[in-house]
């Protein structure tokens, strides 16, 4: 990767990391499925009528869309509404990089070098590592609910790979515009009306600025760059950049919430950037490339086809889960 993108993809994380501090004010202020379709409303309007429909079928836009919006946030949300911790979960979202590696090996034949897989093992030991620190007594139902998160982000990359859309922005826009119906059918059905309506009717700024940092910077952005990073470079090479989301949420949620980082924190975080580093070496082996986007995809002849595949994160220990 050259440094120019080394830097983007830095950066993104530092996005995601501090958005899981702003995700977990915001619990606090809206149910979480009636949030994730709040946050997805106001990354797709007004932006959806200044950006043409990106060229690619409609079934990438709804499969990413349902994927990413209603599978990875939407349980995402729950689970750590219902009692997950905010930093235990910014480690967990990481087995993404690994459910990511498994897919696309499976649906694009990409396949990870040697260093590299060296590296995801050592980062994902940093993710053990930092877990271990951070105890996993929380309710079970709530872990599982946030790796199979985990898996949902894995099965949006290969799906944004395969669509290869040649405007990333444009394409995030309108995969946003796909999951707040179905979001705020579930809320409706699982949250109740009454419940939704009393979070709509105490909306204050604060509420606004945290549904508008996580739908035009987090959501926007962040997803937007990601998508232009996926589009340039294999899978197993920006995949484990999301590795870095933790280090930056913990050392947010120290600043912002006051978390405390143990030594043995700070090991974890140290192994997460050395299997990051290791990824990001060249020297990886390619997959082969016959697998082309839709005929409606324009050849991207000024890049080589090379693969490319992942995807996007959203501080300490929550307090006991919420109830209506």
């Amino acid at each position: 990767m050259r440094p120019l993108h080394i830097a983007l993809a830095v950066l993104i994380a530092a996005v995601w990391g501090v958005n899981f501090v702003v995700i977990e004010v915001g619990l606090g202020h809206f149910p979480p499925l009636l949030f994730s379709a709040l946050r997805f409303l106001a990354a797709a309007l007004p932006a959806v009528f200044l950006v043409g429909r990106p060229a690619v079928a409609w079934k990438w836009i709804i499969g990413v869309g349902l994927a990413l919006g209603v599978g990875k946030f939407g349980l995402l949300f729950i689970g750590m509404d219902q009692g997950m911790p905010a930093g235990l979960s910014s480690l967990v979202l990481q087995a993404q990089a690994v459910f990511t590696a498994l897919f696309a090996a499976l649906a694009l034949s990409e396949r990870p070098g040697r260093v590299r897989v060296v590296g995801m093992t050592i980062a994902l030991a940093g993710i053990g590592v930092a877990a271990v620190d951070e105890g996993a007594d929380g309710p079970m139902l709530a872990f599982v609910l946030v790796v199979a998160a985990a898996a949902c982000w894995g099965v949006s990359n290969v799906l944004t790979r395969r669509a290869a859309p040649p405007d990333a922005l444009g394409f995030m826009v309108w995969v946003s515009t796909v999951p707040v119906l179905p979001l705020l059918a579930l809320s409706l059905l699982f949250e109740g009306w009454d419940r939704d309506m009393a979070a709509l009717a105490a909306l204050d700024w604060t509420g606004v600025a945290i549904i508008l940092f996580i739908a035009w910077v987090s959501t926007v952005f962040g997803f937007g760059a990601w998508g232009h990073l996926l589009r340039h470079h294999p899978a197993s090479s920006v995949a484990p950049f999301t590795l870095l989301v933790p280090v930056f949420g913990m050392s947010s949620a120290a600043l912002f919430l006051g978390e405390p980082i143990s030594p043995l924190r700070w090991c974890a975080a140290a192994l997460l950037v050395g299997g990051v580093a290791l990824t990001s070496l060249p020297g990886g082996r390619r997959g082969p490339t016959s697998l082309q986007p839709p005929p409606v995809i324009p050849p991207l002849d000024r890049h080589p086809a090379r693969p490319a595949s992942a995807d996007i994160a959203d501080a300490p220990h929550r307090a006991p889960p919420r109830r209506a």
